[in-house]
């Protein structure tokens, strides 16, 4: 028997839930730790917050990204992959090639390679969202930064 789910149904909507839950509440102070049946397996404080790596493939990987109220990630692009970014909590900016988008719960920003990016906190809770990186390579020596509220390059 195959179980479908369809949107909006009761159990399809506590699924969802579940897995944003799932997400939200991983701890991201231990390098590898259990999240229900999710296995983090990185994880990197940053002058910013912080990150996860929940999953990595050959093309793609993913990871819990939060954003410390008043922080900002850098203004960048990354040449060999793309991102989408789905909005889990908190309230923000996203920066796209200089223009402005307001993002909240639910909101999905996709990112396609060499596309300068940055994604602002201006709320006061955490920022959290899903980042899904497809490309051939996810080194953060792919990253060309063009501002940096930490000076680094």
């Amino acid at each position: 028997l195959v179980q479908r789910w369809y949107p909006h149904t009761k159990r399809y909507m506590q699924k969802k839930k579940n897995i944003a839950r799932s997400l939200i509440f991983a701890n991201p102070s231990r390098n590898s730790s259990t999240c229900g049946s999710t296995t983090l397996l990185k994880g990197e404080t940053r002058p910013w917050g912080n990150y996860q790596v929940l999953h990595i493939e050959k093309t793609f990987q993913v990871k819990r990204v939060e954003v410390n109220p008043g922080h900002r990630l850098s203004y960048q692009l990354h040449h060999r992959r793309a991102e989408k970014w789905t909005i889990v909590a908190g309230e923000g900016i996203v920066t796209l090639d200089d223009r402005e988008i307001v993002v909240a719960v639910g909101t999905v920003i996709a990112i396609p390679a060499k596309t300068k990016h940055r994604i602002q906190n201006n709320g006061t809770e955490p920022l959290i969202f899903v980042e899904v990186q497809l490309g051939d390579y996810f080194g953060e020596d792919d990253i060309v930064r063009f501002a940096d509220d930490y000076h680094r390059k």
